[in-house]
Protein backbone atom coordinates (compact mmCIF):
# COMPACT_ATOMS: atom_id res chain seq x y z
CA UNK A 1 0.00 0.00 0.00
CA UNK A 2 2.34 2.75 -0.78
CA UNK A 3 0.63 6.18 -1.83
CA UNK A 4 3.83 7.82 -3.16
CA UNK A 5 5.43 6.87 -6.32
CA UNK A 6 8.99 5.70 -5.31
CA UNK A 7 10.99 7.19 -7.63
CA UNK A 8 9.89 10.60 -7.31
CA UNK A 9 10.91 9.95 -3.24
CA UNK A 10 13.94 8.85 -4.06
CA UNK A 11 15.06 11.95 -5.16
CA UNK A 12 13.26 14.98 -3.32
CA UNK A 13 11.86 12.94 -0.03
CA UNK A 14 14.15 10.00 0.57
CA UNK A 15 14.08 11.25 4.52
CA UNK A 16 9.98 10.69 4.45
CA UNK A 17 10.38 7.86 2.24
CA UNK A 18 12.56 6.16 5.48
CA UNK A 19 10.22 7.59 8.12
CA UNK A 20 7.16 6.11 6.29
CA UNK A 21 9.02 2.35 5.88
CA UNK A 22 9.89 2.63 9.67
CA UNK A 23 5.89 3.69 10.81
CA UNK A 24 4.70 0.67 8.40
CA UNK A 25 7.05 -1.71 10.01
CA UNK A 26 5.17 -0.93 13.42
CA UNK A 27 1.79 -2.04 11.63
CA UNK A 28 2.95 -5.26 11.04
CA UNK A 29 4.58 -5.71 14.35
CA UNK A 30 0.81 -4.52 16.06
CA UNK A 31 -0.42 -8.00 14.95
CA UNK A 32 1.49 -9.67 16.85
CA UNK A 33 1.71 -7.96 20.29
CA UNK A 34 0.22 -10.28 23.14
CA UNK A 35 -2.21 -8.91 25.39
CA UNK A 36 -5.70 -7.83 25.20
CA UNK A 37 -6.78 -4.55 24.65
CA UNK A 38 -8.44 -2.82 28.08
CA UNK A 39 -10.55 0.57 28.64
CA UNK A 40 -8.37 3.56 29.25
CA UNK A 41 -8.86 3.61 32.90
CA UNK A 42 -8.06 0.60 33.45
CA UNK A 43 -4.02 1.20 33.00
CA UNK A 44 -2.05 2.89 35.47
CA UNK A 45 -1.68 1.52 39.22
CA UNK A 46 -4.35 -0.33 40.56
CA UNK A 47 -7.79 1.15 42.32
CA UNK A 48 -8.05 4.34 39.89
CA UNK A 49 -10.93 4.51 37.89
CA UNK A 50 -11.50 5.52 34.15
CA UNK A 51 -11.73 9.89 34.65
CA UNK A 52 -14.38 9.17 31.80
CA UNK A 53 -16.43 6.70 34.23
CA UNK A 54 -16.70 8.97 37.66
CA UNK A 55 -18.86 11.82 38.52
CA UNK A 56 -17.20 14.88 37.99
CA UNK A 57 -16.32 16.34 41.55
CA UNK A 58 -15.37 19.62 43.23
CA UNK A 59 -12.98 20.87 42.16
CA UNK A 60 -10.93 21.98 45.46
CA UNK A 61 -8.76 24.14 42.55
CA UNK A 62 -10.95 27.15 43.14
CA UNK A 63 -9.49 27.19 46.69
CA UNK A 64 -5.96 27.87 45.63
CA UNK A 65 -4.98 31.18 44.86
CA UNK A 66 -1.67 31.30 42.53
CA UNK A 67 -1.06 35.19 42.28
CA UNK A 68 -2.68 35.82 45.33
CA UNK A 69 -0.93 36.92 48.44
CA UNK A 70 0.18 33.93 51.15
CA UNK A 71 -1.42 35.74 53.74
CA UNK A 72 -3.94 33.41 55.90
CA UNK A 73 -5.45 33.91 59.24
CA UNK A 74 -3.11 33.51 61.89
CA UNK A 75 -3.74 31.26 64.78
CA UNK A 76 -3.02 32.63 68.82
CA UNK A 77 -0.24 30.53 69.07
CA UNK A 78 1.61 31.53 65.91
CA UNK A 79 1.22 34.92 67.00
CA UNK A 80 2.57 33.87 70.25
CA UNK A 81 5.22 32.15 68.47
CA UNK A 82 6.25 34.93 66.11
CA UNK A 83 6.69 37.20 68.94
CA UNK A 84 8.85 34.85 70.99
CA UNK A 85 11.47 34.45 68.07
CA UNK A 86 11.48 38.06 67.38
CA UNK A 87 11.96 39.02 71.14
CA UNK A 88 15.03 36.00 71.08
CA UNK A 89 16.58 37.72 67.54
CA UNK A 90 15.94 41.14 68.86
CA UNK A 91 18.11 40.24 72.57
CA UNK A 92 20.74 38.26 70.76
CA UNK A 93 21.26 41.01 68.20
CA UNK A 94 21.48 43.48 71.14
CA UNK A 95 24.32 41.75 73.14
CA UNK A 96 26.41 41.36 69.63
CA UNK A 97 29.04 44.19 69.78
CA UNK A 98 28.31 46.55 67.11
CA UNK A 99 31.32 47.82 64.53
CA UNK A 100 32.87 51.15 64.90
CA UNK A 101 34.18 52.35 61.99
CA UNK A 102 37.54 53.87 62.20
CA UNK A 103 40.01 55.95 59.94
CA UNK A 104 43.75 56.38 59.76
CA UNK A 105 44.46 59.67 58.62
CA UNK A 106 48.22 61.19 58.01
CA UNK A 107 48.09 64.94 58.34
CA UNK A 108 50.36 67.37 56.71
CA UNK A 109 50.85 70.65 58.96
CA UNK A 110 52.59 73.80 57.88
CA UNK A 111 54.77 76.51 59.83
CA UNK A 112 54.79 80.02 58.71
CA UNK A 113 58.42 79.82 57.54
CA UNK A 114 61.48 78.21 58.76
CA UNK A 115 61.75 80.25 61.98
CA UNK A 116 58.61 78.46 63.53
CA UNK A 117 59.93 76.04 66.29
CA UNK A 118 58.26 72.78 65.29
CA UNK A 119 58.23 71.25 68.79
CA UNK A 120 55.60 74.11 70.36
CA UNK A 121 53.97 73.06 66.83
CA UNK A 122 53.64 69.75 67.64
CA UNK A 123 52.67 70.45 71.09
CA UNK A 124 50.21 72.13 69.99
CA UNK A 125 48.40 70.44 67.55
CA UNK A 126 48.38 67.28 70.26
CA UNK A 127 47.00 69.32 72.99
CA UNK A 128 43.64 68.90 70.67
CA UNK A 129 41.97 66.39 72.83
CA UNK A 130 38.82 64.95 71.28
CA UNK A 131 36.43 61.83 72.39
CA UNK A 132 37.38 58.92 69.38
CA UNK A 133 40.61 60.74 68.63
CA UNK A 134 44.22 59.33 69.26
CA UNK A 135 47.10 60.89 68.06
CA UNK A 136 50.25 58.72 66.53
CA UNK A 137 53.84 59.06 64.94
CA UNK A 138 54.90 62.45 64.13
CA UNK A 139 58.25 63.51 61.79
CA UNK A 140 59.81 66.64 60.40
CA UNK A 141 59.35 66.09 56.28
CA UNK A 142 61.64 69.15 54.92
CA UNK A 143 60.16 71.16 52.47
CA UNK A 144 62.38 73.16 50.42
CA UNK A 145 64.81 76.54 51.53
CA UNK A 146 65.25 75.30 55.30
CA UNK A 147 61.24 75.00 56.21
CA UNK A 148 59.92 71.65 57.62
CA UNK A 149 56.34 70.28 57.79
CA UNK A 150 54.92 68.70 60.23
CA UNK A 151 53.59 65.10 59.29
CA UNK A 152 51.65 63.47 62.05
CA UNK A 153 49.20 60.67 62.31
CA UNK A 154 46.23 59.85 63.81
CA UNK A 155 43.36 57.45 64.14
CA UNK A 156 39.86 58.25 64.66
CA UNK A 157 36.49 57.17 64.90
CA UNK A 158 34.12 58.51 61.83
CA UNK A 159 31.03 58.66 63.36
CA UNK A 160 32.73 61.41 66.55
CA UNK A 161 35.50 63.17 64.66
CA UNK A 162 35.45 64.64 61.16
CA UNK A 163 38.42 65.93 59.59
CA UNK A 164 36.76 68.98 59.53
CA UNK A 165 36.88 69.60 63.11
CA UNK A 166 40.51 68.67 63.07
CA UNK A 167 41.16 71.10 60.23
CA UNK A 168 39.75 74.30 62.03
CA UNK A 169 41.01 73.09 65.27
CA UNK A 170 44.73 72.77 64.05
CA UNK A 171 44.63 75.69 62.31
CA UNK A 172 43.35 77.71 65.29
CA UNK A 173 46.66 78.43 66.21
CA UNK A 174 47.27 80.50 63.89
CA UNK A 175 51.20 81.70 65.44
CA UNK A 176 52.49 78.28 64.47
CA UNK A 177 50.17 76.94 61.58
CA UNK A 178 49.88 78.36 57.64
CA UNK A 179 47.54 75.64 56.39
CA UNK A 180 46.73 71.86 57.04
CA UNK A 181 46.36 68.85 54.08
CA UNK A 182 45.33 65.78 54.63
CA UNK A 183 48.06 63.69 53.20
CA UNK A 184 46.44 60.18 53.48
CA UNK A 185 42.99 58.57 54.71
CA UNK A 186 42.74 54.69 55.11
CA UNK A 187 39.88 53.16 56.60
CA UNK A 188 40.39 50.57 59.52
Amino acid sequence: MTFWPTKVILKDLCHALRWYNHIKSYQKQKASLPGVKKALGQYGPAGVEDATDSKPEDDDDDDIDLFGSDEEEETEEAKKLKEERLAAYNEKKSKKPTLIAKSSILLDVKPWDDETDMAKLEECVRTIQMDGLVWGSSKLVPVGYGIRKLQIQCVVEDDKVGTDQLEEQITAFEDYVQSMDVAAFNKI
